[in-house]
């Protein structure tokens, strides 16, 4: 996961071609827009199994995460 999220900011880094024009360009900043947002993706699941791996040490155990949002009949008893 470490070298897809490296491999990502590299290519986010590099430069957009000066020769590219109108629908080219855009797609090529569309394509960077989406890689930027795909690294990100990795870098919060990345860091949400850190903390998981870290918690599991600790504790040694996992901490079901519990869902205090009204349920199915709260949703619609307005």
């Amino acid at each position: 996961m470490q070298v897809a999220i490296e491999n990502m900011i590299h290519e986010i880094q590099k430069p957009v071609d000066q020769e590219l024009s109108g629908s080219q360009r855009k797609a090529e900043l569309q394509s960077i827009k989406q890689t930027a947002v795909d690294a990100k993706e990795l870098i919060v699941e990345r860091e949400r199994l850190e903390q998981l791996i870290k918690t599991l040490k600790d504790n040694g155990e996992l901490q079901e995460q519990r869902d205090y949002s009204g349920g199915f009949a709260e949703q619609f008893s307005k």
